[in-house]
């Protein structure tokens, strides 16, 4: 298993290959249908400084965070989908969730050098990996908001990296 920590160089990207199960420890994001949107709209309108944190390096998974804890929603959704091109050029490495991707999007994973993760749908096992949480935007929208979580060792495995997939 691949200990990996963010922020994530491209170095680290690099070295990963489909079916790598890697151990991901230190700040990870939570963004689903409400929030990814968002984002992808500041970033698009150049609006990128006003947040709290560097997308440079960073890992999302998609998901909500509740008192129920955290697990993966379905990543082809069209709003979380269709944000994945755009976040992966302004530096997100990791994109974790489930489910299979289109085509255009493998492309544009293997074009910004960003990797899809697909981790276990284990609410308890992964909420026990959080360390701590705070929302750091969009607060309004409650549970879905965009949190930034301390993790350690949540488990994934490389489902989509440099063109290819599982």
């Amino acid at each position: 298993m691949r200990k990996i920590e963010t922020p994530i160089s491209d170095d680290e990207i690099n070295d990963l290959k489909v079916g790598d199960k890697i151990s991901l420890s230190g700040k990870m994001y939570c963004g689903r249908d409400a929030v990814l949107p968002k984002l992808v709209k500041s970033i698009e309108e150049g609006n990128i400084d006003k947040y709290p944190f560097e997308f440079k390096g960073m890992a999302i998974m998609h998901t909500a965070f509740s008192v129920a804890g955290i697990a993966p929603t379905t990543s082809n959704k069209a709003e979380i989908e269709s944000s994945i091109p755009t976040l992966s050029k302004a530096g997100v490495k990791f994109h974790i969730g489930k489910g299979s991707l289109s085509e255009e999007t493998k492309r544009s994973l293997n074009k910004y050098n960003s990797i899809f993760i697909v981790t276990p749908p284990v609410a308890a096992l992964l909420t026990n990996n959080v360390i701590s949480k705070k929302c750091v935007a969009y607060e309004e929208e409650g549970m879905e908001a965009f949190f930034e979580l301390e993790v350690k060792d949540i488990p994934g495995i490389v489902a989509i990296a440099h063109g290819e997939s599982l």
